[in-house]
Formats: structure tokens, sequence, C-alpha cells
């Protein structure tokens, strides 16, 4: 805790004011004019409180050694214990630009355009859980300099045949690419992380804990070296999308290669060693049973990011008001005879099985985190620890057994995969089709068996539409040097 030179009371910094202010007698400071004695003297460290809750592992850092009362990411409401450590200095930091009051403003103008939104979200308990916390980033520097060499290539036709010529294309690159950065932590989803971004380094400044004052820190967790790859992609897309619009390249399509080791070597492209960085976010997270939703909101420019549920209820009363309002203006309109209706009812079934497919895949893709690069190296790295193995890589596609897995839901009182209901749904109007009854009452019998198994699907995607939007309760396991 910083105190105050006049008076003794807590200095917090202050987002209106960009200075550390008294919590007592309002005197504000420089906040590189304050320092506690027991800062320590080197360059690369700065004395924390770090905080740990006892449910989920996860862990924050403050410069204040009073007690969290709940935890961030998986909304527990517990007493974090904490315990002293030096951590990294970062490099330089952008101090919050926007105030509570504003964070709060811009959730609830979200929260008005979720019409289908669990009241829970937007009411005053939910926005008393908004915490400042500044999330560790690595700062990429790439620089393209030296003799690039390109393929090209030029089509044409001349009478009946096709022409082809290819060039060699050469010229010198100076290109540098700044400020390239990626979250360093790996309870940010990169997900998250790149729906706030961008920051604008021109507010950055120079570190000091002062800062962190009357706000919390994420833990840097994953090594440097993670998004060096993504960092040269970006530079190379970049470098050559201007290429390609150049006077002298134009028609010959230039390339550097497939691969990306390819299009380094062809674009003469190295990086510096990243910088470490904090950047400010307001982070709130919403628990119900054993799922979480965050909302997040960039603490210098306020762009959010927010995890909607929908309430069940409130869905599905609109659902059926406009099904009744449609069935109204189509029925004077719309003729079908039994044959075609049943056809109508297959393609329905096959569109929710499609649908359902897609939904699936997309929460096995986030229930994993196959695209969070950052979690995946850390996970890598904790499992080769405790195996002594090699670890392996994750895996970016379903097996049968997982999709069937994932696609259970509680619709009705059952807990079947919601595929079925489509697969029965076609099986049925299929089987009644190829038989060709001569009485409709077949065919309208089949197209209401057909539209209650489609009906099952539907509901499963309404079910799971909440896992989607919501994510597994988190689970870390940070052990002293693990961090």
């Amino acid at each position: 805790m910083y105190e105050c030179p006049n008076c003794g009371g807590n200095l917090k910094f202050s987002i209106e004011d960009q200075l550390m202010k008294c919590d007592y007698c309002q005197t504000t400071f420089d906040p590189y004019s304050l320092k506690k004695e027991n800062d320590a003297e080197e360059l690369f460290a700065f004395e924390a409180t770090i905080f740990t809750c006892p449910q989920c592992g996860g862990e924050i850092l403050s410069t204040d050694n009073s007690a969290a009362e709940f935890c961030s990411f998986c909304g527990a409401s517990t007493i974090l214990s904490g315990r002293l450590s030096n951590e990294k200095r970062p490099v330089r930091i952008i101090p919050f630009k926007i105030t509570e009051d504003s964070c709060k403003k811009a959730y609830l103008g979200r929260m008005r355009r979720a019409l289908f939104a669990p009241k829970e979200l937007k009411q005053e308990k939910a926005l008393n859980q908004f915490r400042g916390i500044y999330i560790p980033y690595y700062c990429y520097h790439v620089v393209q300099k030296g003799a690039a060499q390109l393929k090209g290539k030029k089509q044409y036709r001349k009478g009946s045949y096709d022409y082809t010529d290819h060039y060699r294309l050469t010229g010198d690159i100076d290109a540098s690419y700044n400020h390239l950065s990626f979250d360093a932590s790996a309870t940010l989803d990169d997900t998250i992380s790149r729906q706030i971004a961008p920051y604008q380094p021109c507010d950055e400044k120079q570190f000091t804990p002062a800062f962190l004052s009357g706000f919390y820190a994420d833990i840097s967790d994953i090594g440097e070296d993670v998004y060096i790859e993504d960092a040269k992609q970006i530079a190379n897309t970049a470098s050559m999308k201007k290429i390609r619009e150049m006077k002298p390249f134009k028609g010959l399509h230039p390339d550097p290669g497939i691969t990306l080791s390819s299009q380094n070597t062809s674009l003469c492209t190295k990086t510096k060693r990243p910088e470490a960085l904090m950047y400010p976010v307001w982070f709130m997270s919403y628990r119900h049973k054993d799922r979480v939703a965050y909302a997040t909101i960039n603490g210098q420019t306020g762009k959010i990011s927010a995890d909607i549920p929908i309430d069940p209820v409130k869905y599905l009363i609109s659902t059926l008001l406009l099904a009744v309002l449609l069935f109204f203006l189509l029925n004077p309109v719309l003729i079908l005879t039994p044959t075609g209706l049943l056809i109508l009812s297959a393609l329905l079934s096959v569109v929710t099985f499609i649908l359902f497919w897609l939904e699936i895949r997309k929460i096995y893709r986030r229930e994993t985190r196959l695209d969070d690069k950052g979690y995946q190296e850390l996970a890598a790295r904790q499992t080769k620890k405790k195996s002594k193995r090699k670890p392996r890589k994750a895996t970016f596609t379903m097996t049968f057994g997982e999709f069937w897995t994932y696609s259970k839901a509680p619709v009705f009182g059952t807990q079947l995969p919601g595929f079925l209901g489509s697969v029965l749904a076609l099986v049925i109007a299929i089987i009644v089709l190829m038989v060709d009854p001569v009485s409709d009452i077949w065919y309208y019998g089949g197209c209401f068996l057909t539209f209650l198994c489609t009906l099952f699907t539907m509901a499963a995607i309404l079910l799971k539409y909440n896992t989607l939007a919501t994510r597994p309760l988190p689970q870390f396991a940070r052990k002293g040097d693990d961090a």
C-alpha cells in the first residue's frame, strides 16, 4: 500500500486525474515520485501480493495487501489467500483511461441490446462485480530489411493457347512493424483479447508499481516466444499486400511462398526480443452453476466484449409469438400438397442437423480452447512436467465419441444427443416417401412426427447456445515456478 506523505492515508491511482490521489486528504502526487520503503532496488522485479482463488486456482496480483473478496475468473464469492512475491517488472504500462462509471454505462448499453439476456446480468449485483485488472502482454517488433526474393507469374492467352510466364522478382525491402501485442496470460482467452483490441501505444508510460495501486494485475505465465510466428505472419501479410499494390509488380502476382518459413526467408523477416507490457481491462464474471460468463472492456478505448447467454423462457415466448404471426401471414398465400409438406419437413430436419453440428463444433473448440495458443502452451508445459513425456498436440477435429458427448442436452427430461431428433425426422420422412401411401393421412402423420423430432433438435440448439455463450469454470494448476 502506498501511504500519503501528508496524512498517511491510502494512495490510489486516480483515472480522472491520471495521478496518485489520497483517499483521505485528496492530495495528488506524480506516480513516479512515490516509492515504497521495501520496493526492490533492482530494475527487473517489483514486490506484490499474489491472491489465489481456493476454488479454481486463478491468481491475480496487487500492490495492496487487503484481502480480495471474490474471484474474477470463476466468479466465486470467497476470500482469496495472499502471499508476497517478487514479480517480473514490465517495461511499459497503459494506465486506465476509462472510469468504472463509464465502464458500467458501456456494459448496460450492450445489455439493453441483448433482448433475451438473463435479468441477473442487468442487475446492480453484476455491475458491482467489475474489477480493474492489468493484463500482461508481449509486444513484438518485426523488421524486414535486405534483398527480398519473390516468385511471380503472368498468365495470358494467344489464339488457342494459354501462356504462363514465370518471373524471379527481387528488390530491397525496408519495413518495420511495431507494437504487435498478444496477451501473455493463459487465464485470458485469446479470443477475448482479440475482441477488445487494439490498444493505442500513444498512452504507454514507463512502468512503476504505483500505477497498480487500487487495481489488480494478472500473472504472466506463458513463454515470450509463443506468438513470434503470429507476429511474423501479420508482418508478411501486410508487406505482401503493399507489394502487390506497387505498379512494377502489377499483373505479376508476387508470391513469397506457401509456408511461413519460406515467407520469412523471402521477405527477410526477423523479430526483436519482445517487451513485457501491461494493458488495462475492466473484467466482470457472471457465474451460474458450473458455467461462467465474462464481460471485458478495454480500459483505454472502452471497446467491449461480452459472453451473453439467453433466458430460454424469454426466447421461447418470443419465438412462439413470431411463429403465430408468420402462420397468419403465410397461410392465405402458401399452399402445399401433403407430399410437398413432408419434403419441406425433411429439408428442415437436414438444416437443423447442420446448424446443430456447426454449434457443437464451436462448443468443442471453445471448451478445449483450441484457438488459445497461450493456454495450449501452458497446458503442454504442465503436462510435460507431470508426465516427463513429450506432450501430445491438441487435435483440431472431433471424434464421433466427442461429438456424441458434446451433443447431449437436457431436452424434455432426457440426456440424449440433440442430433438424434433430426436424424430420426429424416428417416421418418424417407420411409413415408418411399412407401408412398395412398391416403394423405399418412403424409400428415409423417409431417407431424418429423416436426416433433426436429423440434427436439431445435430445443437442443437453444439449450446448447448457453453452453456456447458461457465457459466452463476455470481450473488452473499454478504452483510456484509453474507460472
